[in-house]
This record gives C-alpha cells, structure tokens and sequence, in this order.
C-alpha cells in the first residue's frame, strides 16, 4: 500500500525513493512512504486562504458540534481502525487508549467548548478592567484564532490519539492544521484522515495530511502559524531552534518524552493495599504499549526497607506478562513499532547498565508467543535496580523508550524529593501513600518540576484513570526535559490558536464590539417589560428600572421564620448593635429574593425558567428602613441548539444591580434565564 499526502483538497501520491514500512509483529512490509514532489508551501497557504476563513465563520458552538459529528463517525468506524493498528504490534487494550482515547478526546472538547465557550466566534477573556475615573474610559481582553495554520508533528508510540488530541483544541479555536505524523506508523494516522476526509463534515482545506518528510514545510511559516511537537527531546529543541521560529516569534508547544517517577510511600509495606497498587501500576506501566509511553514509568521509587519484596513483587507480576502476537489469545504485550526502536532501547539499556543491574529479563534469549523473532519487533520487559541513585547520574539522564524501569531507594522524605528532580522535569509522577501527609509533601516538592501528579490510596484506585493516562480535561505537559510546553488542560489548550487582544474605549463601544453588556454602558429602556419580549426581539443593552420597596422589621422576621436562618445580626437587637453592623439587617437572601420580586414579570410569556444565579456579592447591608430598587439589564443572549421536538429557546444573562435609597450598590449578581424563541426561526 502506498500511503498518500492529503494537500490542497485532493491526495498527492509523493514520488522519489520510498520508505518501506514493516508490520511490528511479522516484519512484513505494509506500506510505503514518500512525500517528494508536494507543495508544501502551497499547503500552507491553502489553509491559510481556505480552511481558517471557513472555521473562524463558525461560532464555538458550532466547531464543537463539528468535533462531535467527528467523533460519531469515527466511533462507527474504529473496528476497522483496530484492525489497522494491530500492525503497529499494539493489543487490544494498546489500541484502545490510541483509537477510543483519542475519538473521545474529541468528544470531550466538544462538550466542553458548548459548556464553557460562548457561541461567538471569538472569546472574551474576563471582565471589564477600569481605566478612568469618570467610568467613560475602560479596558477588557478578547481572544480570537490566529489566521495562519498548526503544523503538528507527531510521535510514533501513537498514531491516533497523538494526532486527535491535539485537532481539538485546533479545530475548536478555529484554526486549521497541517498533521504530519511519524513515519514508522503512519499508516494508521493516514487511515482515520480518510475518514475524516470522506465524511464530509469539515470545511474543505480544514485539515491536510504529510506522509514522509515535511520538506521545506517549515520555512514558509508566519508569526500568525502554530508549531506542536511531540517526540525526543533532542529533535524537539533542533526544531524549536530553527532560524525561522526564532525570527518570526512563532508559538512552538513541544511535549517531550521524559524520565517520569513513581513513588512508594514508606507507611506502604508488604500487605498494605497501596504497596500492591504500586506494584500493580509499575508492571502494568511497563508493558502496556511496551512501555513506549511518553508519560511510563522510567524511574521506582522505593523506601530502602522495601527494595528486597518490591522487586520480588515486580519480578512475579511481570512474569505474567506474555510476549508475543496480540491477535493470539493470552497474549498481554505486543511487541515495539519497529526493529529500529529495538535497536534504540538495547543501547539506552547498555548505557544504563553502566549504573544499574538487571533483577528482571534480558536482552536475548527471551520466549514470545507467536510473531517473528528475526524480523519482528519484539522486545522482553526489563527491570533494572540502581542501588545509589544519588550517586549515579545515568537512570535520570538516559531513557530506555520501551517496557524498561529502574528501581531506586531512597532514604527519607528529602532524598525522594532530591530523586524526582533529578529527573530535570516530566510530564508527570505518582505517589502510592496511604498517608495524605505525606503526599501533600511529595506534591509541593516535586509540583514545579512536573506537568501531572497523580496521588493514590485504596479509596481512589478503583475509579483512578492510571498514572500514564492523560486526560482532555487535564494538562498534559511538563517543563525541563519534557519539553516545556502544555497539550489539553480543558479549554485552557484552545487559547494556544488564539491571540489575546487588549481593547479600550467607552462601555458603550466595547458593547457593540463584544456583544457584551458592561455597566455604564447605554441602557435602551422602553415600555415593554423584557420578560415579555421573545429571544430574537431582545438586544443587549435592554433595560428595566423597578420600582421601589421599603423593608419592613417584618419582612426580615418573616424571612427568618420561613427560612430557619435566625443568625443573630437579624433577629437580635442586642448583640446586632455590637456587631460590626451597629444594627439589625436583613438577610442576604432576603434581598435577592425582594430583588426579583420587583423585577419578575407575572404573567406567562417567552421567559420558560430562571436556572441559575453567578457572582452575587453582598457589597452594603440593608437595614429596616432603607428602600431598595433593580437596575436590570439584558448582558448577553446565547442561542441554544434544541432539538426538533423542543422548545426553541436561547439563554439570557441578565445584569442585576440592586441599589438602596442613596443609589448605593446593596447586592450585584447575575441570573440566566431560558428565553422561548418564536418557531419560526
């Protein structure tokens, strides 16, 4: 099979010298690969031209919604994506993480970009900041996507997922990108772009595909592209180096393979449920994908006591591990993605023997279950034991990218915390601690030389998602020799395709420009209640001012009666005038509830429900005597996706200000209502 590049709307098969790809299991050939002869330029520039101005049309609504149809198609399809993956030597569990993990991703991100994004094409980046006196000069932050195009280059250990985790935020930002995975297993990248491709549900130039060398890609990059990178740590700084990068300011997020630890506390003996755990996570770390992980296990480690039954434990549990062709039944590790990392990994081990020695597998000699032992990839689990980790330098400088770890003691507290920074930064760690104190101290210990720390006990084991396993909604990323950069994170990863713009100017005009209503702002006030005006009939800046109401001595004892709440600044005359109130007040809840009793319209109308109230803030008390009043406008209208046999609706946030007799701010807060929109829109 000759895999194609994706360029400019169409698949390019690359001419010149190919490179052949082999199967991890059998050395087979399975593909071949060459990208000589496309555009690259000509790539750029057609998403530059076609692809970003269709995306940056869209609401982040409706991108997420593009992700979620994504999502569904390739979900219908991933049997046959199993099938394909099984050439890069994964088992059934590898590629579940690789295919599964990264269609959810998508799924994810598009929940995530319809819960917390507007359904605006760009994004306002907190709240208004005042700049003058008068009020009639302000400040506030938007984010909207960059106009050039993400050139993401991929790593091999995972063909889906790396590539997937990384369009979502892409995508939703608005931006398109350019993927070029790494060649090795490209095959199975190649295959879910098809798809993708052929369904039809992304703008056209949205997405393109480099099967092979990037070519001269790199040098037609602007300061308005993006550049990630996921891979070795030394290819990544080449890259980040480059003239072109350097010169055009260009924003380069590299995720690099690092020396991760996990710990085990020293409460955890033998017998203990965290000590199982721990031994349980390290194996499994070991020989799911063949330990080829960014985020695996490279370094144990273990209180002094506790070497001896770890490694006993280790040794037993990895005993269990088949080697050999996952389509065979019992088979539990496949083998590397090809001979070349095999090749790799002997000589990382070889430089680490130089500090350690093996207490688990061996280079050769090793059984596997089926597969081909000259021409496949296959590799055993290897445990290694360094027993001066503070004296030697090479288990926390050189990594072994397959089914390796390294066992090291440690003698207390400070010696563990000196061994995991010693690893100069990672993408993530674990403690397995039945002691929260203890763990709390390992965290601020270590937190600023890691992306992620996972800490465990037997109460969240069950429902733990492992120590290797990044999540959308969690940074994945690290500083040091993980690269410095930060992928995912939740919607956090989006604004990386965004830039962040400062705005000035009068409330009124920043309005009209963000669609979002700012006090001091122009107030439209007319004789129609806005609780009787349909979605599409009301416009941001409408306005109610509510008559007025006096509180009474009554209302607050009522209020105590039918609440509960008898708290002493309310019901006790005494001890209110010592209070740092210096007399009774009312209730908090009182006033709000009072609030929306001057400004809820009775009658039945467009308003179905009021379901939320956000950032209410007492900021003067209310006492017996002092008349309230609301200033209530409409802040911002979101429409909402409803299906066919709903209620067409939209959600509106009003501002409330509620003000006493000497036009003082009392209570200020925001309510979101569901507003009917007419039918026929």
């Amino acid at each position: 099979m000759r895999l194609k590049s994706y360029a400019k709307g169409q698949w390019v098969d690359g001419g010149g010298k190919v490179t052949e790809l082999f199967h991890a299991v059998t050395g087979d050939k399975v593909a071949e690969s060459n990208s000589d002869g496309v555009d690259f330029q000509g790539m750029l520039e057609y998403a530059r031209r076609t692809g970003g101005p269709a995306l940056r049309k869209l609401t982040f609504h409706r991108r997420s919604l593009l992700l979620k149809e994504v999502a569904k198609y390739l979900t219908e399809r991933k049997d046959e994506l199993y099938r394909v993956s099984a050439a890069t030597g994964a088992t059934k569990s590898d590629a579940w993480v690789d295919i599964d993990g990264g269609i959810a991703t998508f799924f994810v991100y598009s929940s995530k970009g319809r819960r917390e994004l507007p359904n605006e094409p760009f994004y306002i980046d907190g709240g208004v900041e005042p700049l003058s006196k008068g009020g009639t000069f302000v400040g506030r932050h938007i984010a909207v996507p960059l106009e050039g195009t993400a050139v993401h280059i991929n790593a091999f250990n995972f063909p889906c997922w790396g590539m997937l985790e990384k369009l979502a935020p892409t995508f939703l930002a608005g931006m398109p990108a350019i993927v070029k995975p790494a060649t090795v297993t490209s095959y199975l990248t190649e295959r879910v772009v098809r798809m993708m491709i052929e369904s039809r549900i992304l703008p056209e130039g949205a997405l393109q595909l480099i099967c092979g060398g990037v070519g001269d890609l790199l040098e037609h990059l602007t300061c308005q592209d993006v550049v990630t990178f996921t891979g070795s740590a030394a290819t990544g700084r080449k890259l980040k180096s480059l003239p072109v990068i350097i010169d055009n300011s260009i924003r380069f997020n590299m995720e690099a393979d690092s020396l991760n630890f996990c710990l085990l506390g020293p409460e955890s003996a033998p017998g203990t449920e965290e000590f199982d755990l721990f031994v349980k996570e390290v194996a499994r770390e070991m020989t799911l994908k063949a330990g080829q992980r960014c985020t695996a296990i490279r370094r144990a480690l273990v209180p002094a006591a506790l070497v001896e039954p770890v490694v006993e434990a280790l040794k037993k549990r990895l005993a269990g591990s088949t080697l050999g062709d996952p389509t065979i039944e019992g088979v539990r590790m496949g083998p590397l993605a090809s001979r070349g990392q095999v090749a790799e990994v002997r000589n990382s081990v070889g430089q680490l023997g130089h500090a350690t020695e093996t207490v688990f597998g061996q280079l050769d000699g090793f059984e596997i279950k089926g597969g081909n032992r000259e021409k496949g990839a296959f590799f055993a689990p290897m445990l290694l034991h360094c027993d001066q980790p503070l004296r030697k330098s090479e288990p926390h400088n050189i990594e072994a990218f397959g089914p390796v770890s390294t066992v090291m003691p440690y003698q207390n507290l400070d010696d563990a915390i000196e061994l995991i920074k010693l690893g100069k930064g990672s993408l993530c760690g674990s403690v397995f601690t039945g002691d929260d104190r203890f763990g709390r101290n390992v965290v601020f210990g270590a937190a600023a030389w890691h992306g992620r720390i996972m800490v465990v006990n037997r109460f969240s084991a069950k429902e733990s998602t492992g120590h290797g396993s990044p999540m959308p909604h969690l940074v994945h990323g690290g500083p040091g020799r993980a690269g410095g950069g930060e992928e995912m994170g939740g919607i956090r990863s989006v604004f990386h395709y965004m830039q962040r713009t400062a705005l000035q100017g009068s409330p009124t005009t920043l309005t009209r420009i963000t669609n979002e209503w700012s006090r001091g702002a122009e107030q439209k006030i007319d004789a129609l209640h806005p609780f009787r005006k349909y979605f599409e009939e009301l416009e941001v800046g409408d306005a109610l001012i509510t008559h007025r109401r006096t509180v009474t001595e009554a209302d607050i004892v009522n209020f105590a009666n039918i609440s509960g709440d008898y708290f002493y600044a309310h019901v006790d005359e005494i001890a209110a005038k010592e209070s740092l109130f210096e007399k009774r007040v009312a209730h908090g809840y009182f006033v709000v509830s009072a609030a929306a009793g001057l400004f809820v319209h009775p009658a039945v109308g467009p308003v179905l429900a009021n379901y939320g109230l956000e950032n209410l803030r007492f900021v003067k008390p209310v006492g017996i005597g002092d008349t309230l009043q609301v200033r209530f406008t409409c802040k911002k209208k979101t429409a909402k996706d409803t299906p066919p046999e709903s209620i067409p609706q939209g959600i509106v946030e009003w501002d409330v200000e509620v003000i006493n007799q000497n036009l003082e701010p009392v209570a200020v807060y925001s309510i979101l209502t569901l507003v009917r929109r007419r039918a026929e829109n």
